[in-house]
């Protein structure tokens, strides 16, 4: 199975949390989180990291370089600033679903 770029996911080997930023046949290509060098690792020695451990990580989904997070995170910290709480709500929910949708999990490659 593959994991979409943009996935925060643990290599098991080392119990090191990384990111997905690409695949190339048999390999993943992974990074640590905020940059650095790259490496290819066999996506058997992968699984995706849990909400706990990103979060302890100090990661939030706003930072997979995505543009469309990065915008969607924008538009929720002014909805909270606003004080609506049905528009932060919504604008909250926009972003997860981006998240989730297309950033977590395993996907085909169309959705990487």
């Amino acid at each position: 199975m593959t994991y979409r770029t943009g996935t925060y996911v643990v290599d098991v080997r080392e119990n090191r949390l990384v990111q997905v930023i690409g695949a190339a046949e048999d390999r993943v290509q992974v990074r640590r989180p905020g940059g650095g060098l790259e490496w290819e690792v066999p996506p058997s020695v992968l699984r995706l990291a849990t909400r706990e451990e990103r979060n302890a990580a100090g990661l939030r989904p706003y930072q997979t370089g995505c543009g469309r997070c990065a915008e969607l995170e924008a538009a929720r910290r002014a909805a909270a600033a606003g004080g609506d709480g049905a528009v932060a709500g919504d604008a909250t929910a926009a972003a997860l679903t981006h998240w989730v949708t297309e950033h977590c999990g395993r996907g085909d490659e169309g959705r990487r």
